[in-house]
């Protein structure tokens, strides 16, 4: 028994949406065994899956298979989950947060974001 990876991802909620599985599979940000996919790739039990999204790489071995989303805790039963750890908070760039109705930042303001940010010399 089989199922497509795209219908897989989506029902174990490693995405948030079918589409979304989709295009990952298409932009080559799934593996399945080590080999990009396309999102009618058939996976079955006992396949290691690798997929990068939201910012990080998540491995999984596919032990259930669903093609109907499920809930989190019969999710979190249809694999097991090899990711690494996610990076600490400390570690994660902080993104420049402006005051709402700021408008757009100064050429003044932009160069000295960039400075904080190493991109200026």
């Amino acid at each position: 028994m089989s199922a497509r990876v795209d219908s897989w991802i989506w029902a174990v909620r490693l995405t948030k949406t079918r589409s979304q599985a989709a295009a990952a599979c298409r932009a080559g940000h799934v593996k399945v065994n080590g080999e990009r996919v396309k999102p009618a790739q058939a996976v079955k039990p006992g396949d290691e899956v690798r997929i990068f999204h939201g910012g990080r790489e998540r491995i999984v071995e596919v032990r259930e298979l669903h093609t109907k989303r499920v809930g989190p805790p019969v999710a979190a039963e249809a694999y097991v989950d090899n990711s690494p750890p996610p990076p600490p908070r400390e570690h994660v760039a902080l993104a420049a947060v402006r005051d709402r109705g700021a408008g757009r930042p100064t050429k003044r303001e932009r160069r000295e974001l960039d400075e904080l940010r190493g991109r200026r010399s």
